[in-house]
Parts: C-alpha cells; sequence; structure tokens
C-alpha cells in the first residue's frame, strides 16, 4: 500500500480501547472507511467516518516504509491539523498471530457456510472480515521486513 506524501505533517492520534498506539507527526494516513478507502494528508477537508475492519497505514518518517496497523472498527475524525483515529481494537502487524488469524478466517468461513439463513451469519461476516485484515496486515508487515 503505497501513500503519496509530502513534507508537511499533521497531529496523528491512534488510540484503541486498549490504549493509545501512537501520537506525534505524520505526512500521511490511509484507513478503511465504512464507505471506502481514506486517504489522509496535511490539510485535508474535516471529516468523521465510521472505519470498517481493515489496514491502516501511516508515514512518520520521509525515509522509513509506513507502519502498518489492523484496525477492527471505530472512528476516523480529521481536523484542519489534528487527525485521531479511535479505533475499537487496534494492533501492530508485526503483533498479529498469523496461525491465530489464519483458524478464526476459517471458523469464520465455516459458521458462514453453516449459518446462512440466521443471525449468526452477519456475526460470522464480521468474523471473516477482521480475521482477513489481520492476515492483510501481516503480509503488508512481512513484505516490509523483506525489503
Amino acid at each position: 500500500m503505497a501513500i503519496g506524501v509530502t513534507e508537511n505533517t499533521f497531529q496523528l492520534n491512534i488510540v484503541s480501547a486498549e490504549g493509545p498506539l501512537f501520537s506525534g507527526p505524520a505526512h500521511a494516513l490511509a484507513v478503511s472507511g465504512s464507505d471506502g478507502e481514506l486517504g489522509i494528508r496535511p490539510g485535508h477537508s474535516p471529516l468523521l467516518s465510521r472505519l470498517k475492519p481493515g489496514v491502516a497505514s501511516f508515514v512518520t518518517d520521509l525515509k522509513d516504509p509506513e507502519e502498518i496497523l489492523y484496525i477492527s472498527g471505530g472512528i476516523v475524525e480529521v481536523q484542519p491539523n489534528v487527525v485521531t483515529v479511535l479505533a475499537d481494537t487496534a494492533m501492530h502487524g508485526k503483533d498479529i498471530d498469523q496461525a491465530r488469524a489464519d483458524e478464526a478466517r476459517r471458523a469464520a468461513e465455516e459458521n458462514i457456510n453453516k449459518h446462512a439463513d440466521d443471525v449468526n451469519f452477519a456475526i460470522a461476516e464480521m468474523d471473516l472480515a477482521k480475521a482477513m485484515a489481520q492476515l492483510r496486515a501481516v503480509e503488508l508487515t512481512q513484505k516490509q521486513m523483506r525489503r
């Protein structure tokens, strides 16, 4: 996931229910909004959007690769000089247990196939989205480490 960056920065705060994950200047942020992918750079118009399970990436140093996070959902608020991500759950890609995420994906797929007609389908579908987002965060993090 390549993010276009400039030398300008904005204050980025990423917080989850477990506590803060990042607070500092950032050149760019990419997150999965409920209506599509959002790319945020300095000077972005004010915005408030729900987040769906996905990967968030942000650039804090122009010389380093972007940082990768898994976000289970939440809200992003963009103000003129401050962007705040309030995540339900968030983890650095390097901290995700790939085997556990893969097992969660398999279990969710099995539940979807078994319960296509009841309320559990929506829960299984959300579980699948979260597991797939975790696996994507792991994949992107591993690609960076190989560079």
